[in-house]
């Protein structure tokens, strides 16, 4: 396996995509960093005895009570044990494995006081494929994702549990250290806060749903001219000149993919068609589009966060500066998570109106699409199930941003609710799916109505492979199993 050398380039997504499965190694640039910060920190709590928060203070609310220097590396494996109380469903391999990552690229900058051996050892858990248990809720978004973060962490000093090698079930730590004769680490003064403070969670969860939205906004337009063909549509609302007088990015390449996926097709050089189509067909560069627009800014935003020193206090050796402020603070990614959220939604609410329209029984398709309505409900139902995601994702698309929450009695008076963004963010996205693969169940279903005509070749490949995972049924059936398969196929074949 390959390595990639941490601290030697800017990360991007596209750079997260390739590195994801590489062997971390720590850069000269980043040991000699990390070091050098450590060296001037044990350096300056030897000179003074001045209260720097979270170094030789409580935290929070708890900042005035000073703690005595033979009790600052228990300060330290206090915090990590205090904070890690989270709850609810457990957080997905593939997101705890960037947390890691991430945690990891922050620390490498030299800004946080850990020891070189601290970075090391989560090296070492990213590399063997050591996993911590993380659960979902308990971050506010504020002093970073502190209970996320402390789960992620306390393997270093020996609690918690973990996944090793990609193991089902979870062991204790002390489990995995032993198996590999390590010992719990002693963590130094600051380590402890610059482990848990950090966006790490909601940064992980903005990373695993925008390397996933390339693929899915694909599929709403594949889908969605696949839709349009076989209900008759226009090939007007594609063509460019229209987009050149309004040009937006995302609407621009939207329809430009739509036609040229298009192009070829039997079913779009028929000449009875609506003088207009509806706005779920015709309006597609527009929405998708915009949504695709929006995934260009949250992508800046999650470039500058992945690359970012995120946890408190900031510790300047070279300016001789150790500052309190406030870089944990999640509101940028809140924001974001929340917009995206609301950009993927409208791929699902536009793709569910094309279900509803293909099932209609308008434009010389029957009713459901399906011989002998009646005696069969066909397709009647999977819209059900398209318009009930569509609604949930309504309900999740409500911005978390606009909440807050006091805690630590009145310190932390104002947070951001961006873990709650990030969470239901990533529902949003699997829902998404969902829609789409029935749509896709809908459309493939009334291609079969419009023979001998074929739709363009592109699509016509597309239709054929996809009958290798769900195949045509001209009676009612059990469908769920037809669903099941739609979402695996979308999920495990190639785009176009």
């Amino acid at each position: 396996m390959s390595h990639f050398s941490i601290g030697s380039k800017i990360l991007s997504l596209s750079t997260l995509r390739q590195i994801h499965k590489k062997r971390l190694t720590l850069s000269p640039r980043s040991e000699e960093a990390i070091s050098s910060c450590r060296q001037y920190l044990d350096q300056k709590l030897n000179k003074s005895s001045s209260p720097i928060y979270g170094i030789n203070t409580g935290f929070g609310y708890l900042q005035n009570v000073i703690i005595p220097d033979d009790q600052l590396s228990q300060l330290q494996h206090n915090i990590l044990l205090s904070h890690a109380c989270g709850t609810g469903d457990l957080v997905p391999k593939d997101i705890i494995q960037w947390m890691l990552l991430l945690k990891i690229q922050s620390l490498s900058y030299g800004h946080s006081g850990v020891c070189l051996q601290t970075v090391e050892r989560l090296i070492l858990m990213y590399n063997e494929g050591i996993l911590p248990v993380i659960y979902t809720q308990g971050s506010l978004g504020a002093s970073g994702d502190l209970a996320p973060l402390a789960h992620l962490t306390l393997p270093l000093i020996g609690e918690g549990e973990v996944w090793i090698n990609d193991h089902d079930i979870p062991v204790d730590t002390a489990i995995w250290l032993t198996q590999n004769d390590l010992e719990p680490l002693q963590l130094h003064a600051k380590e402890g806060l610059a482990l848990i403070n950090g966006t790490q969670f909601m940064t992980a969860y903005g990373v695993h749903i925008l390397l996933n939205t390339e693929r899915l906004s694909k599929w709403a337009d594949t889908i969605g001219a696949l839709s349009a063909d076989v209900f008759n549509c226009r090939i007007d609302p594609f063509k460019p000149l229209s987009h050149a007088i309004r040009p937006h990015q995302g609407q621009q390449a939207t329809a430009s993919y739509l036609f040229q996926l298009l192009a070829g097709s039997q079913l779009i050089k028929q000449g009875n068609k609506q003088v207009q189509d509806p706005y779920s067909f015709r309006c597609m560069p527009q929405v998708h589009g915009a949504s695709k627009d929006t995934l260009n800014y949250v992508r800046t935003i999650f470039e500058t966060e992945i690359n970012a020193v995120t946890d408190n206090p900031n510790i300047f050796p070279d300016d001789d500066q150790i500052i309190s402020a406030g870089n944990f603070h999640g509101q940028p990614l809140a924001l974001a998570l929340d917009f995206l959220g609301i950009a993927l939604a409208e791929w699902g609410a536009i793709s569910e109106r094309r279900t509803f329209q293909l099932i209609s029984g308008q434009r010389d398709l029957p009713n459901f699409l399906v011989k002998n309505a009646g005696l069969n409900s066909g397709l009647m139902i999977p819209q059900y199930t398209a318009a009930s995601i569509a609604s949930e994702n309504k309900q999740l698309a409500t911005p978390a941003s606009v909440d807050s929450i006091v805690s630590s009695n009145g310190q932390e008076d104002h947070v951001s609710m961006g873990a709650n963004a990030a969470t239901k963010c990533l529902r949003i996205l699997n829902n998404v799916e969902r829609i789409l693969a029935i749509e896709l169940l809908t459309a493939a279903q009334a291609l079969t109505f419009r023979r001998p005509l074929k739709t363009s070749p592109e699509l016509e490949r597309l239709v054929e492979t996809y009958r290798e995972f769900v195949s045509h049924q001209p009676e009612d059936h059990y469908l769920a199993n037809d669903i099941a398969g739609s979402i695996h196929f979308l999920k495990t074949h190639p785009i176009l």
